[in-house]
């Protein structure tokens, strides 16, 4: 890597990154470890900017944060959810660089750190980095790049969790979250990409994400993961829509997206709800898009087993009889 800062403190008068956190049935003592996560990152408060939406929370949490640190932005809205908790954050962002942290979370001092020079010492729009579930990782000096979103995205699956990145705010334009469902991060993030010219990637686990009975990803109620299942069709449909539009490049991309998101949904009606007859209404809505029977691509050895095994309805019966019905 170059030695020579192309980000100095200071410049063009405004913070390197902000840090938006999401916030709304956490405890205090969760939004606490957060919030310190960001404080502990080599960034002055100059350099840094966090802003802390409450989406309406039972408990507001402004003294606590006051007793953290004097500098943090902190919005109290009615609860809208998360994508507008976001665009909240983003309306109120003047850093350079956004990174998105949801409340019960946190980030890696030392691996996040790899992503911070990485922003530092390149021309760059965007860092990929990876998630865990533990608190204790190395850290590892492996970024590689520069490529387009788009060349990324043609060869690539990628992590919907927009919180696996952070990206220059100039590249975000117009795009912001849609209001009122699930999922989307997935309808989000593949926008964002195609929008990247320059873009670098670290295997360095550089997100804490923390597994909590009772979060918007774990809750068990049928009518709930029913609701999930429904909003990722209906992302699918989104992103299907603007395709046309794309030119050549991005519009391979965007399919390659679209056919994971789409292999993705049908995996998760059969563990999720373990129900044929349900699995037969989304194949017929999806092939009525063109999207089923999956696109006979190369993308990868599970994506061409599995297009496979649903083409056929014994196959499909295989999956509902094999597949653990998960939470």
């Amino acid at each position: 890597m170059s030695t020579q800062p192309v980000y100095s403190q200071n410049k063009e008068d405004k913070p390197l990154v902000s840090f938006i956190v999401t916030y709304y049935s956490e405890s205090i003592d969760i939004l606490r470890d957060c919030v310190n996560s960001i404080l502990a990152l080599s960034l002055n408060e100059t350099e840094r900017q966090i802003i802390v939406v409450d989406d309406g929370a039972d408990y507001s949490p402004i003294n606590e944060l006051l007793a953290l640190s004097a500098d943090i932005i902190y919005v109290r809205q009615p609860n809208q959810g998360l994508g507008q908790a976001r665009n909240t954050g983003l309306a109120l962002a003047e850093g350079s660089f956004v990174q998105f942290v949801d409340a019960d979370d946190m980030l890696l001092t030392s691996t996040y750190e790899q992503c911070l020079d990485i922003i530092r010492y390149q021309e760059t729009d965007m860092v990929l980095f990876e998630s865990t579930d533990k608190t204790t990782v190395k850290p590892l000096a492996d970024a590689q790049g520069p490529v387009s979103g788009t060349e990324y995205m043609t060869h690539n699956n990628i992590n919907g969790s927009v919180c696996t990145l952070l990206f220059h705010k100039d590249i975000l334009h117009d795009l912001r979250f849609p209001k009122g469902t699930l999922h989307e991060d997935e309808e989000f993030t593949p926008q964002l990409m195609l929008r990247a010219e320059s873009i670098y990637t670290t295997h360095n686990k550089a997100y804490y994400y923390r597994k909590r009975e009772g979060s918007i990803m774990h809750r068990r109620d049928r009518r709930w993961r029913i609701r999930r299942l429904a909003d990722a069709e209906q992302v699918i449909y989104r992103l299907q829509e603007g395709v046309d539009h794309l030119p050549v490049k991005e519009r391979i991309a965007m399919e390659r997206r679209i056919a994971q998101l789409s292999m993705d949904l049908i995996y998760n009606v059969i563990t999720l709800t373990h129900d044929e007859t349900h699995l037969n209404h989304v194949l017929q809505r999806l092939s009525q898009h063109g999207l089923f029977p999956l696109p006979d691509k190369d993308y990868t050895s599970k994506y061409k087993w599995f297009r496979r095994m649903t083409n056929s309805s014994f196959g499909r019966r295989l999956l509902l009889m094999t597949l653990r019905l998960k939470r």
